[in-house]
């Protein structure tokens, strides 16, 4: 069986497996639907020295997001995407995302998603999704 990610995502910047100089991020579904990965957060993203630039931390919000929808069935485009920014995330060590869904409501799904780093939830997203008949060719 081929994913959906494979079908529609193999070349992504964040998770496609296909993508040479990507991050491969590896999602993995938790038992409440939700999803999680962790990443190794390298002074090759910093932007400020010594942190993650925020344009990456929006990637991972946005990405794992989208994968937590392949994992429910669903390919849609990012509508719509709000960060709170809680605390600075650092560079050399490692975070973990995780996504789920809030609402759906076909073609409109609701999710939300966080970066956490010792334990602590350092950026939060809320964000909408909407299908499009442009994924489905």
């Amino acid at each position: 069986m081929v994913l959906m990610q494979d079908q529609l995502h193999d070349t992504c910047l964040l998770c496609g497996r296909k993508n040479p100089v990507g991050l491969k991020l590896e999602f993995r579904t938790q038992p409440d639907g939700s999803l999680k990965a962790e990443f190794q957060c390298k002074f090759l993203f910093e932007g400020y020295k010594g942190f993650l630039h925020g344009g990456v931390i929006a990637s991972l919000l946005d990405s794992a997001m989208t994968n937590c929808l392949f994992s429910h069935g669903i390919a849609a485009f990012t509508a719509e995407l709000d960060i709170k920014y809680k605390a600075p995330v650092r560079c050399g060590r490692k975070v973990v995302v995780s996504a789920r869904i809030v609402k759906s409501y076909a073609p409109l799904h609701m999710l939300e998603a966080s970066v956490e780093q010792d334990g602590e939830a350092a950026v939060l997203a809320s964000a909408k999704f909407m299908e499009s008949e442009l994924l489905k060719r």
